[in-house]
């Protein structure tokens, strides 16, 4: 069972098409089948790009993780507070964030897949890669996302459902934004346990 967030869960909806043996159960979470996120922004969705645009700055060499890490990752907790919904994250938690980030090495690499993703749109390495994830998925599906999520929005989300031809099931957490299972655990954590519990998805 494969379980992914945001980058992670584009991951995950690789391996799914890549290596379809080793995906018996699929869960995306905050996170669109790439090619459903791949054509809203190019097809023009405005809501979604204006959403998307801060991934236009980190395209810039060397300023984007001097942003990151200044002030004592002063930009990361703005991010963190900016995507989630109401009452998360608590002052603790922003404070560890801010302080991964600052690790050497830990920006660039955190930068690196947005620039792979947004120059790699018309290279062949990124037409490929398009190609590859036309094949279907088999697996059953759970989709999970934050029904306040202002940076992947759920109806761009919602859209990946006809990538899979296994069984399938969308879920909105109620006031969570981007971070479904860190902002509402509870919640997520039912969800996810009572579709795993479900053994007749696997017929």
């Amino acid at each position: 069972t494969v379980v992914g967030h945001d980058w992670g869960g584009l991951l995950a909806w690789t391996m799914a098409v890549r290596d379809p043996k080793s995906v018996l159960r699929l869960v995306p979470v905050s996170a669109p089948h790439p090619l459903r996120l791949r054509s809203t922004l190019l097809t023009g969705s405005f809501r979604q790009i204006r959403a998307s645009a801060y991934a236009l700055g980190f395209q810039l060499p060397f300023l984007p993780e001097w942003r990151l890490t200044a002030k004592d990752g002063a930009l990361v907790g703005r991010m963190l507070d900016d995507w989630s919904g109401p009452g998360w994250p608590e002052a603790e938690v922003s404070r560890t964030y801010r302080e991964v980030f600052r690790i050497p090495t830990v920006a660039h690499c955190a930068l690196e897949y947005h620039r792979w993703f947004a120059r790699s749109q018309l290279r062949p390495d990124g037409l490929r890669y398009a190609r590859i994830m036309r094949g279907e998925i088999h697996a059953p599906t759970l989709q999970v996302h934050g029904s306040l999520d202002p940076h992947t929005l759920p109806r761009t989300a919602q859209g990946s459902s006809r990538h899979v031809t296994g069984s399938y099931r969308w879920r909105l957490i109620e006031g969570a934004g981007h971070f479904p299972h860190e902002e509402r655990p509870q919640e997520f954590d039912a969800e996810l346990l009572s579709w795993l519990a479900d053994a007749g998805l696997d017929q």
